[in-house]
């Protein structure tokens, strides 16, 4: 894994928004990890992307009933720049368990690459399934993934194997 692989491809404020809001995050006490495109670049795809997405804990969240806010300074936009954040809770109680794991490149945690690939065959669009594809040309560990998959979403088994099949095709 190599994120300065990935912010020597993209725009330098998306680079550096990402290590903005991640000293934000920090100084927030709030756990994250950095998910989406530049994640799937620190794996070995390098693409463009124009926003920086983070999973985060939970404590970056304020709970108002039935309204749901961002706990006071997480920072949703640097210098022009989106910033996304996405919950473990949406995704799943084992995504807690991703802070624990996650590596650290360039100053900035990921989200392992397990993971990751769990979140894009959950998001489903085509964008998160050519980076599937290319996470497995890249070199992701096929035999991980897919035991990671059967112990906690075994009903994305069968996407993920039909994104192996054209990734090795």
């Amino acid at each position: 894994m190599n994120l300065k692989e990935a912010f020597d491809f993209v725009a330098p404020n998306v680079r550096d928004a990402a290590r903005n809001a991640s000293a934000q995050l920090q100084r927030l006490g709030i756990r994250h990890a950095l998910a989406g495109g530049l994640a799937v670049g620190a794996y070995g795809y390098i693409r463009n992307t124009a926003d920086v997405d983070f999973l985060v804990g939970e404590e970056a969240f304020e709970h108002h009933g039935m309204l749901v806010t961002f706990k006071a300074g997480v920072p949703i936009e640097v210098n022009g720049i989106r910033v996304d954040y996405l919950s473990p809770a949406g995704l799943g109680p084992h995504m807690e368990t991703v802070f624990e794991h996650a590596q650290v490149s360039d100053g900035l945690a990921v989200v392992p690459c397990d993971a990751l690939i769990y979140m894009k065959l959950v998001a489903n669009r085509r964008r998160d399934q050519l980076d599937v594809i290319e996470l497995i040309r890249a070199g992701a560990d096929c035999k991980s993934a897919r035991s990671y998959l059967e112990q906690f979403a075994s009903d994305l088994v069968p996407r993920y194997e039909a994104l192996l099949n054209e990734a090795l095709d």
